[in-house]
């Protein structure tokens, strides 16, 4: 290489590394860069990692994301913004096996990856592992009680704030919200949020609209009944399962959406979302931006607010349910 550049092998040695240092003119960098180019060379990642102490390599340990087709969009971000930084995410999906995942934590250490993303499929608390500890760690989509590590979610309240205020600029009033049985941030968030919306238009929350349901389908059609016994004109309801069990009941008995019950429901599930009669509005789960702010927040260190934890916003998709 340094022959065909027409230079010697410090030079290239210097351009190669990105030297700032190294006075060499432009004219002889884009010649040595040329010739990296004729040649298809590559570095040798491991040797540079040996004597550089860290390397390219972002490392992501997850439970299950990468079987769970939504909540995989977090790969897809972190590998999308680690590509953009110049690093290479490693990958290991442990399905919640504790031996995989400390097998796994080892290997990327091994290879002195400069950081480990450490994600759940679903927003949760976790007990970070021991393993990782004197390391540098994010935690994506979930979050540790002591906040001890940093993390990046999804804001559970926005989200439910937004679903709410759609109905509310739809012109509804009496607003049902039928919320997860499951103790979860997301039930608490998204409760929360849907507060925040009547705080702020004025309005007055009815505790006679507030139902319980587990968060599937089944839970949905069961607790129909009860919506509509309610005199509610609009439902926002705790995720795309729920409502699409709504959608089955209300169909059953002839009834329309939305022309007889406007509905929303929450994480924008496009194989469930966008494929009722009518596509139902929704609030997605960032999972994609989840990633990306999670490489951010590993590679830039904390935010000047140094806040440990950071929220995601969680857009809301209008379709054709309310």
């Amino acid at each position: 290489m340094a022959a065909r550049a027409g230079v010697s092998t410090a030079t290239v040695s210097h351009v190669v590394n990105d030297n700032p240092s190294a006075r060499i003119g432009e004219g002889t960098r884009e010649r040595v860069r040329q010739a990296i180019a004729d040649l298809g060379y590559r570095p040798n990642i491991m040797a540079k990692t040996l004597s550089s102490g860290r390397s390219q390599f972002i490392g992501l340990v997850a439970d299950a994301i990468a079987t769970t087709p939504f909540a995989g969009e977090i790969i897809r971000g972190a590998q999308s913004e680690a590509w953009k930084r110049g690093h290479v995410l490693l990958v290991a999906n442990t399905d919640g096996n504790s031996a995989a995942e400390e097998s796994a934590i080892e290997m990327m250490l091994e290879h002195k990856v400069r950081g480990i993303l450490y994600s759940s499929w679903y927003h949760r608390e976790v007990a970070v592992p021991e393993s990782l500890a004197g390391h540098d760690v994010v935690l994506v989509n979930c979050f540790a009680a002591d906040d001890s590590a940093r993390s990046v979610v999804p804001d559970e309240r926005q989200g439910g704030r937004s679903a709410t205020e759609m109905l509310i600029e739809a012109g509804h009033r009496r607003i049902a919200f039928v919320n997860t049985t499951t103790a979860s941030p997301a039930r608490e968030g998204r409760m929360a949020g849907y507060h925040d919306a009547f705080r702020s238009a004025g309005l007055t929350v009815d505790p006679a609209l507030v139902f319980d349901a587990p968060p599937m389908q089944e839970g949905g059609y069961l607790i129909a009944e009860r919506i509509l016994g309610s005199g509610a004109t609009a439902v926002f309801c705790h995720n795309d399962r729920v409502a699409m069990g709504l959608y089955d009941y209300l169909r059953e008995r002839g009834l329309r959406v939305p022309e007889d019950l406007a509905v929303v429901g929450f994480d924008n599930q496009e194989v469930i979302a966008a494929h009722l009669h009518p596509p139902l509005s929704t609030v997605g789960l960032p999972h994609f931006r989840l990633g990306v702010e999670g490489v951010r927040a590993l590679l830039d260190g904390p935010g000047p607010d140094r806040s440990p934890r950071t929220a995601v916003a969680c857009p809301p998709v209008v379709r054709e349910s309310i």
